[in-house]
């Protein structure tokens, strides 16, 4: 009885037992399904929203030169995309051979690559390996982290699944292989193959595919940049997974195992014309914005000429002194070169330093332009009726300064005066006394009215200081002007009187072709042609006798030298009918003089410089002379000395052209009675036998450079 008793008292302990245990693994499962669900559904909530999905990778944006030459590339991520069709079967089928042999099997994740996966997660308690498809990669770099955790795991594989059933296997094929990296800043294949090989994807061979499949595991080991052994070997293993897969045969592997690897090479990522390129950056980022800018694939066709721009480079660094580092690591004294299609407005060249600092002094830098800017105020004597005949004595003057008492007396370079002269002689030998005389008389309003219709942009006409002084003659500027500045105001006499804007950008495209910018040239005239021309005519001379010698490119050329009277800015503008160019010299402290070893470094220097760039940028262009006018008289004889028709007793005479209307009527009654008048020459250049022009006088061995052009109106300085 009392072993029944046991007996019924152990079979009810096992019953409860047994319901214990039931509990116990029904409320474990229960956690656990719950837990699942709550993994997943935390998995869902941390998910980052949820977009269309219509992922494009980051794009570089290209900027070319006017001959569709790349001239930089702009990006966080250096990316060009290219379509699946232009990316070989063979680098296709080596990255699917490698990262996902069912990838047109499975639908977003491979379930038997993810067990083998968790087990060696769990084998080593934590995530190892990755199981990934290339779908789930694919969703891992456009929408998440590279964390790794189960989370961002279960969301990888959520987002894959939606990538599938909304794209086919070739477009996530093609958006993965733009998306991948390949070390060495290169995203996607395109950018790879430009990388490694230098050449567009579609050209790759097949070992050149297997090479590229195999970095992509790690470009920090299997990059030949970083270990070519590595590299070997790794595509060694690519192509005998191909022939595993049955995408090549076992005689492709060998040739392709056996084709020793050949890389163009590591360069530093350097744009060319980084100025310019810098310049460009800054109007499209005020237009598109970064995103766009650094991720959009923008096409910029640009108006830089790459050839000419390596002829500013070379200019400017063959002929600069060597320099000396200042505090901040830069070359003093700096230069910048600007040059223009006078006729289109396009920038061809632009060089805003040497180095690559921010500052672009070809159109950051304003300085004063010394006698650069007398050819506006001769523009505007011509225009009212001065010829370049006309004669004004250069000789000692004093003007009032309002709130001084002492006067201010302008003065020449060379502290001496030649008496009375022709307008063409002043202006060729840069006459600073001359030049003022003919601005009282013509007045400063008038000289600013000219000078801003021709394009400058930075004259202060009100407040304490201002430029509506008779200093304005001699570039005494308030501000001062930019190279750019300079060379688009003097674009108005290259092209008989009309005006262009600087252009830098001809058309802007998005990633798919579409125009969103396109720019022509902006026309406006502003001077009389003749007058123009008549200029023109004048600052030939500059080059071929006065003081622009070293600009002599031996073709038809006009320009103008300048330079501070402290010395401290040089320049050189010039022009043919094709190119006008502005050259600038000077320390980036605008109080230093231009002096290097003890020499003086003034605007023949910049002469030299033009001189040298035009050369080489118009090597190809054949020489043409400008059009003339109607309305220019050419070959009237005049008196260098009256300024009045010649006389045979005219001692110097010179065959000189006038706006019609404006030539001398009356005979020289200086030197003689008329006996018999001289005849005209009846076509432009031929000229009369006659006593030459005076000769601009050399400078003297020391110092080596004189100053010239410039003056300040407070004080009396030389300046040439």
């Amino acid at each position: 009885m009392a072993l029944s008793a046991t007996i019924r008292h152990m079979k009810g302990y096992k019953s409860s037992l047994v319901a214990g245990i039931s509990i116990i693994i029904f409320l474990m499962t229960s956690f656990m399904v719950g837990g699942a669900i709550g993994i997943i559904a935390g998995a869902f909530r941390s998910m980052p929203r949820l977009r269309d999905l219509e992922y494009r990778p980051s794009e570089s944006t290209k900027v070319y030169d006017r001959h569709n030459k790349l001239i930089a590339q702009l990006f966080i991520e250096n990316r060009t995309w290219v379509p699946l069709s232009d990316i070989p079967k063979d680098l296709q089928h080596a990255v699917i051979a490698t990262e996902d042999v069912r990838f047109y099997e499975h639908h977003g994740f491979d379930i038997v690559a993810i067990a083998r996966a968790l087990l060696a997660d769990l084998r080593h308690a934590g995530l190892v390996q990755g199981g990934s498809t290339i779908t789930q990669q694919l969703a891992k770099n456009a929408f998440l982290t590279h964390e790794k955790t189960f989370t961002r795991k279960l969301q990888e594989v959520l987002y894959a699944i939606q990538l599938e059933r909304r794209y086919t296997k070739d477009q996530i094929l093609e958006l993965y292989l733009n998306e991948i990296y390949f070390g060495h800043g290169a995203y996607g294949v395109e950018a790879a193959s430009q990388l490694y090989f230098g050449k567009h994807v579609k050209d790759l061979s097949l070992a050149e595919c297997a090479l590229l499949a195999g970095i992509t595991r790690g470009p920090g080991y299997y990059s030949p940049y970083e270990d070519i052994k590595a590299a070997e070997r790794r595509r060694a293993t690519v192509l005998a997974l191909m022939r595993e897969q049955g995408y090549i045969t076992a005689e492709e592997e060998a040739r392709a195992r056996n084709t020793p690897i050949r890389v163009v090479g590591l360069k530093a990522r350097r744009n060319r014309a980084p100025y310019f390129v810098d310049y460009v950056l800054q109007q499209l980022l005020a237009r598109y914005g970064q995103d766009a800018v650094y991720k959009g694939g923008l096409k910029v066709y640009t108006t830089l000429d790459l050839d000419m721009q390596d002829a500013a480079e070379k200019a400017l660094r063959n002929n600069l002194p060597a320099g000396k580092k200042d505090a901040k690591g830069l070359t003093q004294p700096q230069g910048a070169l600007v040059a223009l299609d006078p006729t289109t407005g396009y920038i061809l060249a632009m060089v805003g330093g040497r180095g690559e600092d921010q500052f672009n002094r070809a159109v950051q830098s304003y300085r004063q332009p010394g006698s650069a800017f007398k050819p506006f105020v001769y523009a505007a004597a011509i225009d009212r009726g001065y010829t370049p005949a006309t004669v004004m004595v250069d000789s000692p003057v004093e003007y009032a300064i309002a709130g001084s008492k002492e006067p201010w007396t302008p003065r020449n370079y060379d502290n001496k005066f030649r008496g009375p002269m022709p307008l063409r002689d002043a202006l060729e030998q840069s006459i600073n006394v001359v030049a003022v005389k003919l601005l009282d008389e013509i007045g400063v309003d008038t000289a600013i009215e000219y000078a801003k219709r021709m394009g400058i942009t930075t004259l202060v006409e009100s407040g304490r200081s201002n430029d509506r002084n008779l200093s304005l003659v001699l570039g005494g500027l308030t501000r001062g002007v930019t190279p750019l500045e300079m060379a688009r105001a003097y674009g108005v006499l290259a092209t008989g009187g009309i005006q262009v804007d600087p252009l830098a950008v001809v058309r802007v495209e998005d990633s798919h072709g579409n125009v969103l910018e396109e720019h022509r040239p902006q026309r406006r005239i502003v001077l009389d042609e003749k007058t123009a021309y008549v200029v023109t005519d004048m600052l030939k001379g500059v080059i071929e006798r006065g003081t622009g010698k070293a600009a002599n490119i031996g073709r038809p050329a006009a320009g103008k030298t300048g330079t501070a009277s402290d010395n401290t800015n040089a320049w050189f503008v010039g022009y043919t009918p094709d190119l006008v160019a502005a050259v600038w010299i000077g320390n980036d402290i605008q109080t230093q003089p231009l002096i290097y070893k003890g020499v003086r470094i003034g605007s023949a220097r910049a002469a030299q410089i033009w001189g040298a760039f035009m050369k080489e940028a118009l090597k190809n262009t054949p020489p043409s002379d400008f059009p003339v006018p109607s309305g220019v008289l050419f070959g009237i004889p005049v008196c260098v000395d009256s300024g009045m028709l010649a006389t045979p007793q005219c001692p110097r005479v010179r065959s000189e052209i006038f706006i019609e209307g404006t030539e001398p009527k009356e005979y020289c009654n200086i030197h003689g009675s008329i006996k018999e008048p001289l005849q005209p020459s009846p076509s432009p250049g031929s000229s009369v036998p006659a006593s030459p022009p005076v000769p601009s006088p050399e400078p003297s061995p020391s110092p080596p450079v004189l100053p010239e052009g410039g003056g300040d109106n407070q004080v009396a300085t030389p300046a040439r």
